[in-house]
This record gives C-alpha cells, sequence and structure tokens, in this order.
C-alpha cells in the first residue's frame, strides 16, 4: 500500500524493540512512513518529534509540517534518554501531556509509541484525518483517540503560550 497522506511521515529506527511490537514497522509495511537511513537524512525544516526538546509542538507548527514533514525517532523507551539528549538536525519539538492508548504502556502520561507521537502531532497541527489514519491500522488507535480526544482538540486551537494552561486543565500541575 502506498501512502495517499498529505504530510510526508518519516521515521528513523533505532531498532531496539521487537520488530513484532514495533509500530514504525508496521507504519512502514502499510506505506505510511519512510524511513531514513541517517539522521543527517532529516532536513532542517522537518519537524522532529523529540520528548527532551524545550520547545512544545502546536497549530504554529503547521507550514512546516506540510512542507517539510514530520520525523519520529523510534527507540526503546528503557534506552531513550541517550538517543533523545543527541544533537539532532531539524526543528525538534515536544508533544504536549497526552496518555500512551498503546498496550505496552497504557495510560502513562508522555511514553506514547511512534504511531502515537506521530498521529498527536498530525492532530495538533491540524491534520485530524490524517491522524486517524495513521491509528486505524492499530487496535487500540481508537482508545488512543478516546483517551486524548479533548486534550487534542484543545491543544489544536491554542497558541503556543496557551499550551501549558491547557496542559494543566487536562492532567494537573
Amino acid at each position: 500500500m502506498i501512502s495517499t497522506l498529505p504530510v510526508r511521515l518519516m521515521v528513523y529506527e533505532f531498532r531496539q524493540d521487537d520488530p513484532r511490537k514495533c509500530t514504525s514497522v508496521k507504519l512502514r509495511k502499510f506505506g505510511l512512513v519512510r524511513c531514513l537511513n541517517r539522521l543527517k537524512q532529516i532536513h532542517r525544516s522537518s519537524i522532529v518529534l523529540n520528548p527532551d526538546s524545550s520547545k512544545t509542538l502546536s497549530k504554529n507548527d503547521r507550514p512546516l509540517v506540510e512542507n517539510h514533514g514530520l520525523v519520529a525517532l523510534d527507540c526503546s523507551w528503557n534506552l531513550s534518554e541517550e538517543i533523545f539528549q543527541r544533537n539532532i538536525p531539524g526543528e525538534n519539538r515536544q508533544l504536549p501531556a497526552l496518555l500512551a492508548g498503546n498496550p505496552t504502556n497504557y495510560g502513562v502520561l508522555g511514553k506514547l509509541s511512534t504511531a502515537e507521537a506521530l498521529a498527536a502531532a498530525l492532530y495538533i497541527t491540524g491534520f485530524a484525518e490524517e491522524a486517524k489514519r495513521v491509528l486505524a491500522i492499530f487496535k487500540w488507535g481508537d482508545t488512543f483517540l478516546s483517551l486524548n480526544l479533548e486534550p487534542l482538540e484543545a491543544y489544536a486551537l491554542s497558541p503556543l503560550d496557551e499550551l501549558p494552561e491547557r496542559e494543566k486543565e487536562f492532567f494537573g500541575p
């Protein structure tokens, strides 16, 4: 299947997870993401999803997503500390607070799978239908959306300076 998404989704796989459970492998199988062979392939204006970034993704990032795509770094959460602290090219952004809906980290704040992170970024930047298409290939995709629908909609409507307040409304201090 070839991707018909209007946004370019890319993944750099560190290959640290079981390929049978790895969401980026399934996204690749369905033609929804393109795998990068080297970090240097990341365009300097692509949005890179990085939970250690000091900048938060917002609706203001839509032009960068539209023109240069989204990049996810697929790694094991157990080994992620060193990876996310690297000097990764692109416009690094963290996602606002969300709950994981995947079976491995269900209900854990911020511990999203690669597919969840990409879908959340799509939703926040105004690509809600595309986010749903990414999640549709997973049995738990609807779970992620039902857990996070209100925050995702609020984040998608909020300017960057209001995001911390929205996070507090949904997830506390």
